[in-house]
């Protein structure tokens, strides 16, 4: 019934798997997936425009300047940003678009997209993240604390997200965020235009008979 295209924001711990699971799926439900700009360095086996659009910190505050993000923040030293005319073209088509973007631009997005759906992706417990993140093996002790640190100054912002999904099996993580943004398609909030034509329709066929 909803035609319009939705804005699913799915944000989580560092190392949580979230990279991962919006993968899977792009992959498995088609969905259309925004990539984020950033400052950082690749990582191993990453691509331009692929996992991120790769920029120098110049090349990034000139976005800034041209207003061609729909958000953009600070995050463990990087900047982070949503290019906005990929979402609007999606969104226009009628297309469901996931942001993977942190807790900062997640707000930001919801300021300016109410209707858009916040998922927030957590691991089973503590350690479990924190064994996560020493398995990447891609950043060192003191990068990993910073880290550690911030994820949990992000428990207090978990509260703000619509669901909250644990990341034990990825693909049942998977399967339940689909679910979710399934659900949401059938809400009635989101389904006003097919109530009022229903309406419209019914008073039309009640006025000829």
């Amino acid at each position: 019934m909803n035609k319009n295209g939705m804005l699913v924001v799915i944000s989580g711990f560092s190392g949580v798997g979230k990279g991962t699971a919006v993968k899977k799926l792009v992959e498995k439900y088609d969905y259309s997936l925004s990539v984020s700009a950033t400052t950082r360095a690749p990582r191993p086996g990453e691509v331009d425009g692929v996992d991120y659009h790769f920029k120098t910190v110049e090349e990034f505050e000139q976005l800034i300047d041209y207003n061609g993000f729909i958000e953009w923040a600070q995050y463990v030293e990087n900047y982070y940003g949503t290019p906005k005319k990929f979402v609007e073209d999606e969104l226009s088509k009628g297309k469901n678009v996931i942001l993977e973007i942190e807790v900062q631009g997640a707000m930001h997005i919801k300021e300016q997209y109410p209707d858009a759906v916040l998922i927030f992706i957590t691991a089973p417990d503590a350690a479990t993240l924190k064994e996560r993140l020493f398995g990447r093996g891609t950043e060192d002790e003191k990068v990993i604390a910073k880290r550690l640190k911030r994820a949990y100054e992000e428990t207090d912002d978990m509260s703000c997200y619509d669901y909250l999904v644990v990341n034990d099996d990825l693909d049942t993580c998977v399967d339940d965020i689909h679910s979710v943004i399934c659900a949401e398609n059938f809400k009635s909030s989101r389904n006003t235009d097919y109530m009022k034509n229903m309406k419209e329709e019914l008073a039309t066929i009640r006025s000829g008979m």
